[in-house]
């Protein structure tokens, strides 16, 4: 499966500073700095319908905003997101809509791509589908099954988290806490016949009507939290900087990639830090594809919103907070992107270096994207009011924004 195309990241002069990001796992901030000169990198990716509204968008500007950091540290940066492009909720849709399942799934992973070169993200290098990764999978299952990590409940295979002394470390949740939030995010605490009502599925053996692929393991597909983690140990190993994805995803799903991960392999730690972004909330409720209120990038560009006041209006927002989309978040980005384009289409103005020294410590300090924006937002108030006689600096700011930042002007 193919990405979509980098936009180029202007150069600028100096290094950045070493990035400091908040560890769900840690449960603080803390330093992450590539251990071998490669950062290596894993976001969580779409299951394929109802992309891409801006609960998505908000996650991958997150993890964009740490590729652009790594990068301007001096880093490479090995990026890897997966397409959960077979799952029970892209099946359901697909029943639901009267569509094949494929068909449904490559449409809504092509406007994906769309909207990630439209807001110009950075793509990854490996961007690889479920049914891509099952070649992967069914090793590793067998390997589980093998040491006695896994186990068999009506053909289906089940991991034991009963088998990871170190479960539970990625969310801090307690057991009890994890039930309830294993049943609402696509578990089965209450089926009969496993050892443990949190023991996660690692492949499905065939349902009528639905998809299933020839294995060893049987006729069947892939669990949810297996896929990851088999593309992760394909592209990354173990030990990568960092597992990303949005907060919703801290429990069950990285909880049980890493356990996966670290008895399969019998090393430790499956990622070296777990960062995740807030949600987005419209209407007084989290954005979701079940409850349908739903803001959509693709609808926003085709009514004529530009995509980097789209951009801005998600960086308008520290990553890690919940926050509620109105429309007022949209005008306020379409007035900042007009400000700041206005104030760098001057030939001089006011020393751009101590803004780009601003914007570098905003970003470096755990993606703190909205005192960034105020930096620029002081230096365009200065150039509007008094000028300035630095040949070049509105050219520096704009490199800056758009290396940064994400958004070009």
């Amino acid at each position: 499966m193919h990405a979509w195309p980098a936009s180029e990241v202007p150069a600028l002069p100096g290094q950045g500073l070493p990035l400091r990001i908040h560890d769900t796992a840690a449960g603080c901030t803390r330093e992450v700095v590539p251990q071998d000169g490669t950062a290596r990198l894993y976001v969580c990716g779409i299951t394929p319908y109802d992309a891409t509204h801006l609960g998505h968008a908000a996650t991958y500007n997150a993890f964009d905003l740490v590729q652009r950091v790594w990068k301007d540290a001096g880093h490479d940066v090995l990026y890897v997101q997966n397409v959960t492009d077979v799952d029970d909720p892209l099946l359901a849709r697909a029943v639901e809509t009267g569509q094949d399942w494929t068909v449904l799934a490559e449409r809504e992973t092509a406007l994906f791509r769309e909207d990630m070169t439209a807001l110009r993200m950075l793509p990854p290098a490996h961007y690889i589908g479920a049914v891509e990764s099952i070649p992967w999978i069914v090793p590793l299952v067998k390997k589980l099954l093998a040491s006695g990590a896994a186990y068999e409940v009506d053909g289906d295979i089940y991991f034991s988290v009963e088998s990871d002394p170190r479960f539970g470390q990625v969310s801090g949740l307690s057991r009890e806490e994890m039930i309830p939030v294993f049943a609402e995010r696509g578990g089965d605490p209450d089926r009969p016949g496993k050892k443990h009502p949190l023991d996660a599925l690692l492949w499905l053996s065939a349902r009528p009507g639905e998809p299933a692929w020839d294995t060893e393991l049987g006729h069947g597909r892939p669990g949810w939290h297996i896929e990851c983690v088999a593309i992760a140990l394909e592209f990354l190993g173990m030990s990568f900087d960092i597992q990303g994805g949005g907060s919703d995803l801290s429990f069950p799903h990285h909880e049980m990639g890493a356990s996966h991960a670290q008895v399969a392999s019998g090393n430790h730690p499956y990622a070296r830090a777990y960062v995740h972004a807030g949600m987005v909330a419209l209407d007084g409720h989290k954005m979701s594809k079940s409850r349908g209120n739903l803001v959509f990038v693709s609808t926003l560009r085709r009514e004529g919103v530009d995509p980097a006041a789209i951009r801005l209006a998600l960086l308008a927002h520290h990553y890690r907070s919940d926050w509620e989309w109105t429309k007022g978040d949209l005008d306020r980005a379409v007035e900042r992107l007009a400000r700041w384009r206005a104030a760098v289409s001057r030939p001089d103005g006011p020393s751009a270096e101590a803004l780009l020294a601003e914007v570098r410590a905003a970003l470096a300090e755990d993606l703190d994207a909205p005192a960034a924006l105020a930096a620029v937002d002081r230096w365009a108030a200065q150039q509007a009011e008094t000028g300035g006689t630095e040949i070049g600096a509105p050219g520096l700011v704009s490199r800056t924004v758009d290396a940064l930042l994400g958004v070009a002007l």
